[in-house]
């Protein structure tokens, strides 16, 4: 069965009052789970048990492999049960805790993932842990009953021991955690140069992508290539970044009838996906296929952008604006089924020219491209759909959108992969700011609505605004009361964008509420940089402040470019300042390990030169505006920002004369102005040099 689906012969669990759609997963386990919290951890101390943290999402294929493996087989329950206190977390509403024992594992095995399964004392310092263990041994790996039996042994006879050795082990994880503070490391363009060679090193000429398989697109990546390839003129590096963004285009990665990414491919050419959809994801590569698009201006990259947004306004809304999670990758108990089609399958519904055309331009053949192997008994001959040949005769486009239509409307009517429908404010930030962008750039008025309702539900759903406190979760008419920078950060960074799309004044200066509240929350005046979680984060073993830019940017990265941002549109110096200081911090970072962190790259980059600024003065809901609006974000200009004259930006903008027939532009470098014009050559032409 699905591990979507919960076992209703079984009774419900104490998971079952929970709201998180993973802890939800399993709240029908014969597994006696506890959330994570006060009575999980009396318990443990209590009864002297060593607690099973096991941390995972609801949209996670090995973890529903692990469920369906161990979780829901009575006697490992029954062992579970009797020797632990089991503790199921939902690592996209608690990133701070998975962040802690991810680094435990990854620093004592050297990998990582979910399902991630730790082992604690009942004071929830770690002893051991892994990720997907086997209900049998297999590849030198042991099964996760022999595992449990041997966890159990050495907490009976040498308990001492495990203790002492947690406690050390989390001492080294606090020293790992800690940057250096005193860290006088410079960095400045030979960081900016030395890490595009370095990315462009890894560049898969023939696929695209950087390195090899699993592929992930990781945006930020790509995203700082096109930055570098600005600043120092390299054609080679934005050759390599279109390349990439037409391959994944082209690829099984994407969902070539319903629009929307995949997660990463499990092979080199993006033709094999992983069939998770991750909101997070698509709002990053939506912002990267706008940026190509606008430095390309072909079409191509802004039907990939617009396909984006659609499916997330078809398939990711909420009924109040708030956008969901993700959708599993699997349905029926099969990963892929949704998305795979046999050629029987196909014969059954085109005519025979749409069945030719779909056969050559998708690569269909009878004997398939994609096999479940984690299934028991997987559905032979199923075909993921990539371009493979993307050649299309005249009278070809009209066809294949007929068949397509064909395709997309008995696909509607398949079992639907689960959909976690719980709105993260982090997710929806980069995902309001995208499609922000994208109206602007697409001329999609559609698109800014959509964007602004989202930022209207998170302001009247998730914001507090008499204590200034931004909750990190909503579900089901209930928010979390979780603080974390992620949501801070990636909301500043969203509203920003929203802001410069519309120029309206209620939103900039909900941003500046939320800068003004993420600095008294997280930031560390110190020693620089955010803290990922508050002072009075109860039950975390550490704090740390998150540098690594893997599939979502850290909130770190994401915080100073915003910052930065937000200090050139108001003139806040103590803003600039702060982002400075979490540059500075993360130094040797930027230095060592570019790869780590590229979308604090970006934050460098536009920290090494003044921002061009483009003040539109005049009344900012006029066409005027709008078409101005729309000509300073057709231009690729990364390091610049554009403000109206209303609400709370700098004083000179405040000041400059308002002529009510028509909006100007005032292009300025620094303390240095053109003269206003409304030539929308002249704006693209400052922009450009």
């Amino acid at each position: 069965m699905s591990s979507a689906t919960p076992n209703q012969k079984q009774p419900g669990n104490r998971l079952a009052a929970e709201k998180s759609p993973y802890l939800l997963q399993h709240a029908h386990n014969p597994v006696d789970w506890h959330a994570w919290g006060d009575a999980a951890f009396a318990r443990a101390k209590a009864e002297s048990k060593p607690i099973f943290l096991s941390i995972g999402y609801s949209t996670c294929h090995w973890c529903h492999v692990m469920e369906r493996e161990s979780f829901e087989d009575r006697a490992t329950a029954a062992y579970l049960n009797e020797h632990f206190v089991s503790i199921k977390v939902d690592r996209e509403e608690r990133p701070d805790v998975d962040r802690i024992y991810m680094s435990f594992v990854q620093a004592t095995t050297g990998s990582g993932g979910w399902p991630l399964n730790v082992f604690l004392t009942s004071d929830l310092k770690p002893f051991y842990g892994g990720t997907y263990f086997p209900p049998e041994p297999r590849h030198g790996r042991p099964s996760f009953r022999q595992l449990l039996e041997r966890v159990v042994e050495l907490w009976t006879q040498r308990r001492s021991d495990i203790e002492s050795s947690a406690k050390d082990i989390s001492e080294q994880l606090r020293a790992m955690a800690a940057p250096d503070q005193n860290n006088a490391f410079p960095a400045g363009e030979r960081e900016l140069q030395g890490a595009g060679q370095t990315f462009l090193h890894e560049f898969d000429p023939v696929h695209g992508g950087f390195g090899g398989a699993p592929k992930f697109p990781r945006p930020s990546q790509p995203s700082f290539l096109l930055r570098y390839a600005r600043r120092f003129s390299d054609e080679e590096a934005r050759k390599a970044v279109i390349r990439t963004c037409q391959k994944m285009a082209a690829g099984g990665i994407r969902d070539q009838l319903g629009d929307g990414f995949s997660r990463y491919s499990v092979d080199e050419r993006w033709l094999v996906p992983h069939f998770e959809k991750m909101l997070y994801d698509n709002a990053q590569l939506l912002q990267l296929y706008l940026d190509v698009h606008v430095l390309t201006g072909e079409v191509a990259p802004a039907e990939v952008a617009r396909g984006i947004v659609q499916y997330v306004l078809r398939d990711m809304t909420g009924a109040e604006g708030g956008f969901f999670s993700a959708e599993d990758a699997d349905s029926e108990g099969q990963e892929g089924r949704f998305y795979c089609w046999t050629l029987e399958e196909l014969r059954a519904l085109l005519d025979a020219k749409e069945l030719a055309l779909v056969i050559r331009h998708y690569g269909v053949t009878a004997a398939g491209n994609f096999v479940d192997h984690s299934h028991p008994k997987p559905t032979p001959g199923l075909n993921v759909l990539a371009v493979v040949d993307p050649a299309l005769a005249s009278e070809e486009p009209s066809l294949l959108a007929s068949a397509r239509a064909k395709l997309l409307e008995a696909r509607s009517r398949r079992v639907r992969p689960h959909r976690d429908d719980k709105v993260l404010v982090s997710w929806n930030g980069m995902m309001l700011g995208a499609m922000a962008r994208a109206g602007v750039i697409l001329d999609e008025s559609e698109f800014i609505e959509a964007a602004g309702r989202n930022a209207d539900f998170i302001e009247h759903r998730m914001w507090e605004s008499a204590t200034g406190k931004l909750f990190y979760r909503w579900r089901d008419g209930e928010r979390t009361d979780v603080q974390l920078l992620d949501a801070y950060a990636n909301l500043l960074g969203g509203l920003i964008d929203l802001y410069e799309a519309t120029l309206d004044p209620r939103r900039l200066a909900f941003a500046v509420r939320v800068a003004e509240a993420m600095i008294q929350r997280f930031h560390d005046p110190v020693g620089g940089g955010f803290w990922q979680a508050t002072a009075d984060a109860p039950h975390l073993i550490l704090r740390v402040k998150d540098d690594y830019d893997g599939a979502e940017p850290s909130a770190n990265s994401i915080a100073a470019l915003a910052l930065l941002r937000l200090s050139a549109i108001c003139d806040r110096r103590d803003w600039r300042a702060a982002a400075e200081g979490t540059i500075r911090l993360f130094a040797q970072r930027l230095h060592q390990s570019p790869q780590a962190v590229p979308h604090m790259l970006g934050a460098l980059d536009f920290l090494q030169q003044e921002p061009k600024r483009v003040v539109l003065v005049g009344d900012w809901t006029c066409g005027s505006t709008a078409s101005l609006l729309r000509t300073v974000h057709g231009v690729y200009e990364p390091n610049r920002v554009v403000l109206g004259n209303h609400g709370p930006v700098d004083a000179f903008a405040r000041s400059l004369p308002v002529n009510e027939e028509f909006t100007r532009a005032f292009c300025c470098t620094g303390t240095e102005c053109q003269s206003p014009t409304r030539d929308r050559k002249a704006v693209r032409a400052f922009l450009e040099r």
